[in-house]
């Protein structure tokens, strides 16, 4: 039902210092953005990795895997199949004009966040 893994959305005490250390890994930064507040996008230089997306906690957030993100080429499709299979907490398609993606998002059972992004 869903694709590869797209991206995996990173909250960090520090977004910048963990894009840095990322980078000694291998990576290289894509995309900075102002999604929320500051963004890195940073992909493996030599591999066909998924997508990091990070980003510095805010508010009640803690440090940890926000979300796993799905590449899927009709979101519309997917959202009725999960709300056909009584998955919980649909939300969307919506554009997000930050990052110019289309996202759909819903939860697992214990209330994680999944989400699934246009296959551009």
């Amino acid at each position: 039902m869903v694709g590869k893994i797209d991206h995996i959305e990173i909250e960090a005490s520090d977004a910048e210092e963990m894009a840095d250390f990322l980078k000694k890994l291998g990576y290289e930064e894509v995309r900075r953005t102002e999604h929320h507040g500051e963004s890195f996008e940073l992909e493996p230089t030599d591999s066909d990795g998924p997508l990091f997306e990070i980003h510095t906690v805010d508010g009640e957030e803690v440090p940890g895997i926000n979300h796993i993100a799905y590449a899927h080429d009709d979101l519309d499709e997917l959202a009725d199949e999960l709300g056909d299979q009584d998955v919980d907490s649909i939300v969307g398609p919506y554009d997000v004009e930050e990052t110019g993606r289309t996202i759909l998002n819903f939860r697992d059972p214990d209330g994680r966040r999944f989400q699934a992004v246009d296959d551009e």
